[in-house]
């Protein structure tokens, strides 16, 4: 079948910034600077003057992010992390990596961890809390700040899917003692590979986290701490840097999308995504929960319509992480949104168009299952 709306469009947006890119890109090759150059140092810069943060160190990948900033906390062996049971397996790796334990806690209906199940969660050994930004919404972080604070717990922000969302006039990521982003391709601020960064007003941790990605090293040669090599790369900084200026008004372009979907599904009697305000969500992914999922899935792609599930396998129940010792029925509304969430085409050069396709297909969808 002939895609007639795709899941994400990287192509049509890359024609509508080539102009702005390559002649950077270029400049890159031309200069030679591809390892820490000045591309890398200007878009560190300008990501940090964006989310209102003082430091912001590139590295390699979103999940490299996680663990780095874990490390810089002295997060390891024997400590223990509560995360969210609904998100990326990356939130928990990050949390493996370092040698630490993730504890799992159920999400509420918005898909944020339940900060009424917290308390249940602490142990002795309980270090940090590793929310998550889902979706594109910025979490209410008061509760977790508070938290935080009555037990002396480091606050690590994954805001992987929310560059630019909001609450209260604050940016997803600038809450904690540090937040760290993913520039996967396909995220609202997207680079040509793998990328990420960490953002903290710490400046002794800034410091810590850019030796830890290059050898432990200021200088050549000089290694102050046990570092590896999980730098971002110049090219890649130099994407980001263009498209970075475009971030507000493709994440603009988003909720209008959204505000498309809302009013089309609202008359197929289909419940829409929560959004707790207009700036708290930027619609890194548009997400229903609907019935005989799968089977809905299948008929929109023979319509030419391609849709994502996030996530259908819950951490717990993989494999990977057996050792936890937790069967199905540990987290009900991880459970229960793993059978039902639908991610529908999202992305900024979304036509009225496609929307109308999206949205008939699925009602026909809908009317075939039921059938």
């Amino acid at each position: 079948m002939t895609t007639l709306v795709p899941f994400v469009d990287l192509k049509t947006q890359y024609r509508s910034l080539r102009s702005e890119i390559l002649p950077r890109v270029t400049q890159v090759m031309e200069d030679a600077t591809f390892i820490l150059g000045p591309d890398v140092a200007r878009f560190e810069e300008n990501f940090a003057s964006y989310l209102g943060s003082r430091h912001c160190v590139g590295v390699e990948s979103g999940t490299a992010a996680l663990q780095f900033a874990l490390e810089a906390f002295g997060i390891g062996p024997g400590d223990e992390v509560i995360i969210p049971a609904t998100t990326y397996i990356a939130s928990a790796v990050a949390v493996s990596t370092v040698g630490a334990r993730p504890v799992l806690v159920d999400v509420d209906s918005t898909y944020f961890m339940d900060p009424n199940l917290l308390d249940a969660a602490l142990t002795p050994a309980t270090k940090a809390i590793l929310p998550v930004h889902l979706y594109g919404q910025a979490m209410p972080m008061e509760p977790i700040l508070e938290f935080a604070r009555r037990h002396d717990l480091v606050v690590i922000e994954d805001a992987a899917q929310a560059h630019g969302a909001r609450h209260n006039g604050r940016c997803a990521g600038t809450f904690g003692h540090a937040g760290c982003y993913s520039f996967y391709p396909a995220k609202n601020l997207g680079a040509y590979g793998d990328g990420g960064a960490i953002v903290t007003d710490d400046a002794a941790i800034a410091d810590r986290l850019r030796l830890m990605r290059d050898f432990g090293q200021r200088k050549k040669y000089e290694h102050l701490v046990k570092g590896t090599n999980c730098r971002l790369d110049s090219i890649q900084a130099a994407v980001l840097d263009v498209k970075l200026t475009h971030l507000d008004d493709w994440n603009a372009a988003r909720r209008r999308h959204a505000a498309a979907y809302d009013a089309r599904l609202s008359d197929l009697g289909i419940a829409t995504p929560v959004r707790r305000s207009d700036e708290s969500h930027v619609y890194h992914l548009y997400v229903i929960e609907i019935e005989h999922r799968d089977r809905v899935a299948s008929a929109l792609r023979d319509r030419g319509i391609q849709t994502g599930i996030h996530y259908p396998i819950p951490i717990h129940l993989q494999a990977a992480y057996a050792e936890l010792g937790l069967t199905r029925g540990a987290f009900p509304q991880t459970e229960r949104s793993a059978e039902r969430v639908l991610s529908l085409p999202m992305f900024p050069e979304l036509t009225e168009e496609q929307i109308d396709l999206v949205t008939g297909a699925l009602a026909s969808a809908q009317a075939l299952v039921v059938a």
